[in-house]
């Protein structure tokens, strides 16, 4: 049943957001999908029963190309989606809040339920070359990301959401 699948929608520069994304959907037993943002579309969010938004913060908001999902989705989907749960992890350098209120603000117009408390993979890179170098995530962020995948998986699968 499509309806309660999960839908992980990401976006990753240097490799944080994509592994924060992959260890949630690794954790969901089957129950979700991964959708890479500059590919999925308002038939495949339609699809789905529940949202797991995963990002960076880069200079204060989220991705471009996060956002471009948002922007190239957000009117096919205007009315069609409300009530469905949403949870968001944010992969920053050193904050991350600029990057989830824009997309809280976003998810407004839609009428999506957060159902969990951001996650702010807060991962310390300050210096230019560090920025922009690839990262590895410290596996208590995986598993935290893990935890959050599955319990929104099963939320769905049971209806508790």
């Amino acid at each position: 049943m499509i309806a309660a699948m999960l839908g992980i929608v990401w976006h990753s520069r240097t490799g944080a957001a994509r592994a924060l994304a992959e260890a949630a959907h690794g954790a969901t037993g089957g129950r979700s999908i991964l959708l890479p943002a500059e590919q999925a579309g308002p038939a495949d969010l339609l699809g789905m029963g529940g949202y797991l938004f995963v990002c960076p913060e880069n200079l204060g908001t989220m991705s471009g190309a996060m956002k471009e999902c948002f922007d190239r989705c957000y009117y096919p989907l205007l009315g069609r989606i409300e009530g469905r749960p949403y949870a968001t992890i944010i992969a920053a350098g050193s904050d991350g809040h600029g990057a989830q209120a824009q997309l809280d603000r976003i998810v407004t117009g839609w009428r999506l339920r957060r159902v969990t408390p951001p996650l702010i993979a807060n991962l310390g890179v300050q210096s230019p070359e560090a920025i922009m170098a690839a990262k590895v995530v410290p596996q208590g962020l995986l598993e935290e990301a893990a935890a959050l995948g599955a319990a929104l998986a099963e939320g769905l699968a049971l209806g508790v959401f």
